[in-house]
């Protein structure tokens, strides 16, 4: 099995070596231009709170970042919203909706708050053909239990829509994140198709009994396994043999433009990790680089 690529270069070589067309990434982000750039402003400040620099690593522009993933072979991907106060989440989906009829890659997608509308506008982006939604517990501070969410939970259980759902405490703890919190959920939930973002970080072994406990729990790699996250939240010693019985339930997921390295560098944790247990090896690149993720995108 070939190792993973050294630069971004090299994705598109060796994702041929794999048998497969490109990728399929799950959870990535484009935001409105004014929003994006209080992200970035965002990432430039998280020194100051956690003693660690995020240097953006694609501060580009949105044609530019659209180049890029084509040139690294994403054949299709997530474009993830999500707010942070009321009254923001239906504008971003229309957003969204505009975004994916003009970019022929994205998936359409949503997200949502807890306020009284949201089951409405939830209802109306299934209507519309949305394939994911992102909940974002840190970012919008939320308690993802309260009452206001309970018929949106309810709904994309039903339609059996993934959400990608970041309810860890990485990289920083809010004051509903904790996957205790969101396992409240699933459990009044149980065939919801949640996606735990960044595999639950740093909460991994939490993320683990999730997927193992509800059969429609998938982990996406996002800035799992990196240089830059090791540093801080390591994986579990056997995280390979761990994920070697449950394959089937990972989906790729980046974080681009965000990210504080080489779209590359994720790359290579995950061949990693498949060449750390002979139960892996290239299949499983390929369920995780594309079936899977393919599959919950309804491709």
């Amino acid at each position: 099995m070939e190792p993973g690529p050294e630069r971004d270069d090299d994705i598109g070589s060796w994702v041929r070596g794999l048998g497969l067309d490109g990728l399929v990434d799950l959870h990535l982000h484009f935001l409105p231009e004014r929003m994006l750039t209080k992200v970035w402003a965002y990432f430039d400040g998280i020194a100051k709170r956690t003693g660690y620099s995020w240097p953006v690593w694609y501060r580009r522009t949105e044609s530019e970042r659209l180049a890029l993933l084509e040139s690294f072979g994403v054949l299709r991907f997530a474009p993830l919203v999500y707010p942070h106060k009321p009254d923001m989440a239906e504008w971003l989906n229309g957003w969204a909706l505009e975004f994916a009829e003009r970019v022929p890659a994205a998936v359409p997608t949503a997200t949502f708050y807890p306020e009284p509308s949201a089951a409405s506008y939830v209802d109306k982006a299934l209507r519309a053909g949305v394939r994911c939604f992102k909940a974002h517990v840190q970012v919008g501070a939320y308690d993802p239990r309260g009452e206001l969410l309970e018929p949106v939970w309810g709904a994309l259980a039903e339609a059996g829509v993934p959400v990608v759902v970041h309810a860890g405490n990485g990289p920083e703890r809010g004051p509903f994140t904790g996957l205790d919190v969101f396992g409240e959920v699933l459990n009044r939930h149980p065939r919801l198709v949640a996606v735990l973002a960044h595999a639950g970080m740093p909460d991994y072994e939490a993320a683990l009994d999730l997927v193992a406990r509800y059969p429609r729990v998938y982990l996406d790699t996002t800035m799992v396994g990196v240089p830059f996250t090791e540093k801080m939240q390591r994986l579990p010693a056997d995280w390979a043999a761990r994920l070697a019985t449950i394959a089937d339930r990972v989906a790729l997921g980046t974080d681009f433009p965000n990210i504080p390295y080489p779209y590359a560098t994720q790359l290579r944790a995950i061949a990693g990790w498949a060449a750390a247990d002979d139960r892996l090896g290239d299949g499983f690149l390929r369920a995780v680089l594309h079936d899977t993720p393919a599959k919950l995108l309804n491709l």
